[in-house]
């Protein structure tokens, strides 16, 4: 498609509960707003498939299987497609600058793998709603055709309504390893183990914040999940490594717990070790990051009303710090608020009282989460393998640098993931780090006895996903865009 226009005010980078939110609220001011959409259909990853006839399931079939979210979803995606804001599937932000003038100006990517032309667009303020990404799970093995992460297993149930056959186990830690469990027993598929890898004594530490949780709602739905799992699949609690074996594709999973290894034969293995933030847009643009300890990733640097640190620039939902779906509404209406206030459509006091339902909406998903994030930090075991332990686990995927690489270039003199980057590329590949960057930190920070915040992330740089050399020369050829566009990517 071609934009109706070449300037927006408000341009909104994902389609997820923050990105829809947050065009409701924009548009519903006047705000020329367009949001921009690597799927065919909006929802992102909680609410894939929600929208009447997008979907592979009807609302009430999705509401069997995955819950009253669907419904939830279904409801703000058919308030999204009423509202003003253009609606622009398949599409890919790559990259991403500022001018001197304020203005922001995106090279876009719109089609499938056929029909692909790229464009670019200048919009006042950006809101980035690019979510939340799975956090990398190196095991041994783990590169086995068979592996996934069991948030992609979700998209394909969700979007397409593909149940995997054969022997299936979970294995991770998080609410989302639970969920995943709970959908596919009401679709039917039989789990034949869900290994809980989250360390004892953590419901203890737990129990300070555990009024607020019981007062959530995330209570009943949760301890009700739990139990139908439970009650229908095999739970290993406590499993303290696990490993991925077979010869071209997985065979075996093979799990330790209290110093007893068992081997389990699986055709499909889903990992999960909870979400982060989806950072590398953000980063690459030179939004500040900042350490947040009692999850374990980095989060970029907010006000309450979704502000960076590069002026116009704006974070909606788990972007911007893991919270949850409910939380990532609430977020993206705040931040089309300030959008709205930044280019003087709404003076403050506006802001403020139309800030109200939204902020007690977040209060409302905010009580309970200290417990999750105390319950479900993942495991020192599972962010970052022991190279002494498992020195040919792959670590970076894309460039298959395995941990014992990386720890002899961190014996070398490598003190920061940039400087392995030099040294053994990764973090270079197609992912720029996605699925290793953490894991780089959390290694050097280990071998240093320093904190990851002491440590740092690796640099993200545009372009943020991978393009073409034919995508790069259909920039239109107009001096100001491919100014910007060559100065942020270090193209000459």
């Amino acid at each position: 498609m071609s934009f109706a226009r070449r300037r927006y005010d408000v341009a909104i980078v994902g389609a997820g509960p923050a990105g829809l939110a947050a065009a409701i609220t924009a548009s519903g001011y006047g705000l020329d707003t367009i949001v921009f959409d690597e799927h065919d259909h909006p929802g992102g990853q909680i609410f894939a498939g929600a929208g009447a006839g997008e979907g592979p399931f009807s609302v009430a079939r999705g509401e069997a299987l995955f819950g009253r979210e669907y419904t939830d979803g279904a409801v703000l995606v058919a308030a999204f497609h009423r509202s003003l804001a253009l609606h622009v599937p398949r599409a890919t932000v790559w990259a991403a600058a500022t001018r001197a003038d304020g203005a922001i100006t995106l090279a876009v990517t719109v089609g499938g793998p056929v029909a692909r032309h790229t464009e670019t667009v200048e919009a006042a303020a950006l809101i980035l709603a690019t979510g939340a990404q799975e956090r990398p799970v190196p095991i041994p093995g783990g590169t086995l055709p068979g592996v996934l992460l069991a948030g992609a297993a979700q998209r394909l149930l969700k979007g397409s309504g593909v149940i995997p056959r054969g022997r299936t186990v979970l294995a991770g830690s998080g609410p989302l390893l639970w969920l995943l469990a709970w959908q596919y027993l009401n679709a039917g598929v039989v789990v034949d183990a869900l290994l809980d890898t989250t360390p004892r004594g953590r419901i203890r530490a737990a129990l300070a914040v555990a009024p607020s949780f019981l007062r959530s709602g995330y209570a009943r739905k949760g301890l009700s999940l739990l139990a139908t799992v439970r009650r229908r699949v095999r739970v290993v609690d406590h499993v303290d490594a696990l490993a991925a074996e077979g010869g071209d594709r997985i065979e075996a999973v093979r799990w330790t717990r209290r110093g007893v290894a068992v081997t389990q034969p699986a055709d499909l293995l889903l990992l999960h070790q909870g979400v982060v933030p989806n950072l590398n847009f953000a980063g690459a643009l030179g939004c500040a990051l900042r350490w947040n300890d009692a999850q374990a990733c980095f989060d970029p640097v907010v006000d309450d009303w979704g502000g960076t640190t590069v002026a116009d620039v704006f974070v909606a939902g788990d972007g911007g710090g893991i919270l949850g779906a409910d939380a990532a509404q609430a977020r993206g209406h705040l931040a089309a608020l300030a959008a709205a206030n930044a280019l003087g459509r709404i003076d403050a006091a506006t802001r403020g009282r139309a800030a109200v339902p939204h902020r007690k909406a977040l209060a409302r998903a905010l009580a309970g989460r200290a417990l999750l994030d105390r319950m479900y930090r993942p495991a020192d075991a599972f962010r970052a393998p022991d190279p002494a332990v498992d020195p040919g686990t792959v670590v970076c995927r894309c460039e298959e640098v395995t941990a014992g690489a990386i720890a002899e270039a961190i014996a070398q003199g490598a003190t920061g993931p940039n400087q392995l980057k030099a040294y053994l590329r990764c973090g270079m590949g197609p992912c720029q780090g996605r699925f290793c960057g953490l894991a780089l930190t959390e290694m050097i920070a280990r071998a240093r006895r320093v904190s990851p915040a002491a440590v740092g992330h690796l640099h993200a740089r545009f372009p943020v996903k991978p393009v073409t050399l034919d995508e790069f020369a259909a920039l239109p050829s107009t001096p100001d865009a491919l100014a910007a566009v060559v100065r942020v990517t270090g193209t000459h």
